[in-house]
């Protein structure tokens, strides 16, 4: 297929990512924060037409039901990626609320209707709350306590880790503890969204956990409050000569330094692990510019939009870590996590070990409607490096090691997700059976360039 070209991509405000939840997930956990779900699709915004600046002007003025929803409808039909609206006659939903709407949820369900009619599952409505949501997550300050949840294997809520100096930290929770309640309701059979609801809240008001330490039942009350929220989850040599990042969102918009600070600690490391597993994406100038961290020549990604434009970004030729270096993706591993892997991989420049990527290759734009709510549309697709459409397909790995639920079961996964390993990070201890093979590997390359 030919494309119309432009020079390249231009860089406001984008956004992508994983599945349309309002929370970030980490590895089947959740940094518990300004968030309300779990495994959250991350999106692509090119373009807002009405700014929360904006928005504010007209606070203390009503908004027509039938206004929201007109000027929804002319979004879609001048935005959406595909011109055919996947087959969805779009006209016929221009006037089919006509003289219906009476109200500001009236508008918000006829709109969420007329989305889902076009079989996208990327485009959708987003209230108040949600749209404010994604904004805080990209300030990456949160309110909450400050603690990373995932399920054991006997599916009960345990804490990762506290955050350092986070509220959690400061009343004494620890890696392992078991979560049984919280504000006095039993979280047996709870999943990870409904704790995170429950466990969020504004700055200053407390929150109630029932914690199982050893056979312990004990009562913390924790104070929430704001918390920077930090996309690297860790970063430290795993021996004397391998360095490893794990990544867990390029949402944050400061994702970016703190790759660059993470990479810089580990300068003198031979190589360095950059674990992308579970990580549903972000910002994708974050994308481009953490690849940029790794590549002195090539282009990272392009977009084509529906008139079939393609716009290309290339790499900035600033490498400031030019050696070894291994990718860890799964199943997990979407969007802007897509796009460094594939960058990355096909530029010759890293290694992918793992299992195959999730394959979001959709690109949103992100709208803030007048009455505060918004709506994320499907604006355009991307195309790795070799013009490859990943698109429910995913990239798959260099070296493929694939995971069962029995692995899981015997704590042989992402190191996270373990009981026994949380934060146990080192290459010749971990059960982390992926990361074991990428330490393998690394240290393969290291020898081979040592040689040569």
């Amino acid at each position: 297929m030919k494309y119309k070209s432009l020079p390249q991509i231009q860089l406001p405000k984008l956004l992508l990512g994983l599945v349309l939840v309002s929370s970030l997930t980490i590895g089947g956990s959740t940094c518990l924060g300004d968030y309300r779900h779990c495994q959250k699709e991350y999106l692509i915004s090119t373009r807002i037409p009405v700014t929360i600046n904006q928005s504010e002007l007209y606070k203390n003025v009503p908004v027509l039901p039938e206004f929201l929803y007109a000027k929804t409808w002319e979004l879609v039909n001048d935005e959406f990626y595909d011109e055919s609206f996947n087959g969805e006659s779009w006209i016929y939903w221009k006037n089919k609320y006509q003289g219906k709407l009476t109200t500001l949820e009236d508008a918000h369900k006829a709109i969420e209707t007329a989305l889902f009619s076009l079989g996208d599952r990327y485009s959708r409505f987003l209230d108040e709350e949600q749209f404010n949501d994604e904004n805080s997550q990209i300030k990456a300050k949160l309110c909450g306590i400050g603690v990373q949840i995932s399920k054991n294997a006997d599916q009960y809520l345990y804490i990762i880790s506290p955050l350092d100096h986070s509220p959690a930290q400061k009343a004494g929770l620890k890696s392992g503890d078991e979560i049984v309640s919280i504000n006095d309701i039993d979280a047996k059979g709870m999943s990870i969204p409904q704790a995170a609801k429950l466990i969020k809240g504004l700055a200053s008001t407390k929150v109630n956990l029932g914690i199982l330490r050893g056979k312990d039942i004990l009562k913390f009350m924790v104070e929430r409050a704001e918390i920077p929220f930090k996309v690297v989850n860790a970063v430290k040599m795993l021996d004397s000569r391998i360095g490893y990042i794990r990544l867990n969102s390029f949402l944050s918009s400061n994702a970016y330094e703190e790759v660059k600070n993470a990479v810089l600690k580990l300068n003198n490391a031979q190589g360095i692990i950059l674990d992308l597993r579970d990580n549903p994406g972000g910002l994708l100038n974050n994308a481009i510019n953490i690849s940029s961290l790794f590549l002195n020549t090539g282009n990272i990604v392009s977009t084509v939009d529906r008139h079939g434009y393609k716009s290309t970004a290339p790499c900035n030729g600033k490498p400031i870590f030019a050696k070894p270096l291994v990718i860890l993706v799964n199943h997990g591993s979407a969007s802007a996590s897509e796009i460094t892997s594939a960058a990355l991989k096909e530029n010759n420049r890293a290694k992918l070990i793992g299992e195959t990527t999730y394959g979001k290759g959709l690109v949103q734009g992100v709208y803030h409607l007048l009455d505060g709510s918004g709506v994320n549309i499907t604006i355009a697709r991307y195309l790795t490096p070799n013009g490859t459409d990943i698109n429910k397909v995913g990239i798959k790995p260099d070296e493929v090691v694939n995971l069962t639920n029995k692995d899981y079961q015997n704590h042989l996964g992402p190191w996270w997700t373990s009981l026994q390993e949380p934060l146990a990070l080192n290459n010749s201890k971990t059960n982390d059976i992926q990361l074991k093979i990428a330490v393998e590997s690394l240290k393969k390359s290291i020898n081979q360039k040592n040689k040569s």
